[in-house]
C-alpha cells in the first residue's frame, strides 16, 4: 500500500542539570567539535540510544524523510554543571525555531530530551520547548519526545506534545527501543492509525538517583508493573518518571503517564494504579540500597581485599561537580592498595598541566580537585610519576601513579565511568587493580556487575549531608517544598 510522503523534523536539547551547583552550563560548553550537528551528523548521533533506535524505525517505514534541524548536543561538562545560562537556551530555541520554518513544512517533529533540563528563568523547558516547536509547526503536526526516567515532568509537556516515551530501566538499558516507539508511533499518528490519549499523574514521593536502581525490588517491580500493562493493553504505553531532586524545579518528583489509542478512561486506569502501587511501596523505595559513609565502605573494601573477593567497586554517588576528594583522601588515610580512582575533575590542574606539556614520564606533585563547592571538599595532594596522557571524548585525561601500585585518572569535566573499556583506553592493564573508585551512581552497574566483572560492590558518600548525598534535606531549595514530599512531610494521596 502506497503511502503520501512524510517530513519528519528532529531536535536534540538534553541535559540533567544540577543546579546547586555554583558554575552554570553557558553557550561555550554546548559549542565544540561536532556540536551544534545537523543533517545526518545529528541523525548519527549517538546511534545506541534514542536518536538511533528513532532514525532506524522511521527509515523502515517508505516515503518517510528526516530532516535534521542544527540542535546542540550534550554539553562538554556532563552532568557536572549548575542552571543552563538564559543566553544558550534562548541562542538554541531560536535557531531550531528558524530551522523548523525555513526547512518546513514537517508532518512530525522529534525532540531528542532528558526531562531534567533547568534553565534560568524557564522553570519547564521542555514544555517550553514543545509550546515553541508547535507554534512553528501548526497544530496539524504530531510532536513525540523521548525522555530519561530522570526527568521532573508534569503534564505541561504534553498540553503542547502529543507524545512521550520515556526509559524505564535504570542503567538505561532501553533508550535505544523507545527512539524505536517513538518513530513507530509517530508515524502511525500521522497516517491516522493512533490518536493518543495521555493521563498524567504525580506521586509526592522524592528520592536521590542512587537509590532508584531496577535491578532490585521494589523499583523492579514498579518497571514490570509497567511492562505488564503494556503487555496486557495492546497500544497502551507507560512513562515512569522517577525524578532527579537535584534540579531545583517546580515539577520536581515522581511521575506516571499513561498514553492510550484514543482511550482516556483506560489510561486513568493505569495511571491509577501505578501511582497507587508505588505509594503503597513508598517506604520500600527509599530503603531498598545500602549507602556507606565513605570510611567505612574503604574499611569493607579492605576486608574483601583480604577475603579476595575481588574486583571491588567504591562507587561514589555523591559527587556531583567531579571533584571531590572525600574517597581519594579516605583511600590514602587507610592505605587501600591496588587501586585505580576515575577520575578527579580539576580544571585548573588540567590546564596548568597542559600549558607545561605534560607527558609520560614527569613527575607529578600537586594539589588536585576540590574547591569546586563545599561538598567537593579539600584538594589532595599526590606525588607520583605521569603513567600517560590521552586526548579524547572532549578533553585531556592525565594518568598518574603514586602510593602501593594506586592510579590517579585526572579529567578535566566530571567523567562517570559506567564500563571498563574506557579505562583500558587510557593504556592501563586493568588486571592491575583491586578495587576502582569511580563516580557514578547506578550507570555503573552495566559494566562492573551486570556484565559480572566486580565481585563486590559498595557505594559510599561523605558523611555530611552535602549536595548529591542521600539527605535531600540538606539542599537549598527555592523552588520545592520538601514537606509536600514523602519521607520529608506527611503528603495526603490520593
Amino acid at each position: 500500500m502506497a503511502h503520501r510522503p512524510i517530513r519528519i523534523a528532529v531536535l536534540y536539547f538534553a541535559h540533567e542539570t544540577v543546579s546547586f551547583l555554583p558554575n552554570d552550563t553557558t553557550l561555550d560548553d554546548f559549542i565544540y567539535e561536532g556540536s551544534p550537528a545537523s543533517g545526518e551528523a545529528l541523525l548519527a548521533h549517538d546511534p545506541r540510544s534514542y536518536m538511533g533506535g528513532f532514525v532506524k524505525v522511521a527509515r523502515e517505514h517508505d516515503g518517510v524523510e528526516l530532516v535534521g534541524i542544527d540542535s546542540p548536543l550534550f554539553p562538554r561538562t556532563g552532568t557536572g554543571s549548575g542552571w543552563i545560562t538564559e543566553d544558550a537556551y534562548e541562542t538554541f530555541v531560536g535557531r531550531m525555531i528558524e530551522g523548523l520554518r525555513a526547512q518546513g513544512p514537517f508532518d512530525g517533529v522529534y525532540l531528542a530530551l532528558h526531562g531534567a533540563m533547568a534553565v534560568r528563568g524557564v522553570m519547564r523547558p521542555e514544555a517550553d520547548l514543545a509550546r515553541r516547536v508547535r507554534a512553528a509547526v501548526g497544530q496539524g503536526a504530531f510532536i513525540v519526545g523521548t525522555f530519561d526516567p530522570h526527568g521532573n515532568e508534569d503534564e505541561e509537556f504534553l498540553r503542547h506534545a502529543d507524545m512521550a516515551f520515556t526509559v524505564k530501566y535504570f542503567p538505561h538499558y532501553d533508550s535505544h527501543l523507545q527512539g524505536e516507539r517513538a518513530a513507530r508511533m509517530l508515524v502511525r499518528a500521522i497516517r491516522g492509525d493512533y490518536a493518543p490519549a495521555t493521563v498524567t499523574q504525580r506521586v509526592p514521593i522524592i528520592s536521590a538517583t542512587v537509590l532508584q536502581w531496577t535491578g532490585a525490588s521494589p523499583w523492579m517491580d514498579l518497571v514490570q508493573r509497567a511492562l505488564t500493562w503494556e503487555a496486557r493493553e495492546p497500544d497502551l504505553y507507560v512513562n515512569f518518571f522517577f525524578g532527579f531532586p537535584f534540579a531545583d524545579v517546580p515539577d520536581v518528583g515522581m511521575t506516571f503517564q499513561v498514553m492510550t489509542n484514543g482511550k482516556p478512561e483506560l489510561a486513568r486506569k493505569a495511571a491509577d494504579d501505578m501511582a497507587l502501587a508505588a505509594w503503597r511501596r513508598r517506604e520500600a523505595l527509599l530503603g531498598s540500597t545500602k549507602v556507606h559513609v565513605i570510611p567505612e565502605g574503604v574499611r569493607l573494601a579492605k576486608e574483601a581485599m583480604a577475603q579476595g573477593a575481588t574486583p571491588i567497586v567504591l562507587a561514589d554517588h555523591s559527587d556531583r561537580s567531579g571533584s571531590a576528594t572525600w574517597l581519594l583522601k579516605e583511600i590514602i588515610a587507610q592505605d587501600l592498595p591496588d587501586t585505580l580512582i576515575a577520575t578527579i575533575a580539576d580544571a585548573r590542574a588540567s590546564d596548568a598541566l597542559e600549558a607545561n606539556g605534560v607527558k609520560a614520564g614527569d613527575p607529578f606533585d600537586r594539589e588536585v580537585g576540590g574547591l569546586a563547592d563545599e561538598s567537593a571538599g579539600a584538594p589532595v595532594r599526590i606525588q607520583g610519576t605521569v603513567m600517560n596522557v590521552v586526548e579524547g571524548r572532549g578533553q585531556r585525561w592525565v594518568v598518574v601513579r603514586f602510593g602501593r601500585n594506586n592510579v590517579l585518572v585526572l579529567s578535566r569535566f566530571l567523567v562517570q565511568v559506567t564500563e571498563p573499556d574506557p579505562l583500558r583506553a587510557l593504556g592501563l592493564d586493568l588486571t592491575r587493580f583491586k578495587a576502582f573508585a569511580i563516580k557514578s551512581r547506578v550507570h555503573f552497574r552495566r559494566g562492573f556487575d551486570d556484565s559480572g566483572f566486580a565481585k563486590t560492590i559498595l557505594l559510599v558518600e561523605p558523611e555530611q549531608p552535602f549536595l548529591g548525598t542521600v539527605r535531600l534535606e540538606g539542599l537549598p531549595y527555592r523552588n520545592v517544598d520538601l514537606k509536600k514530599f514523602y519521607p520529608y512531610g506527611d503528603p495526603q494521596f490520593p
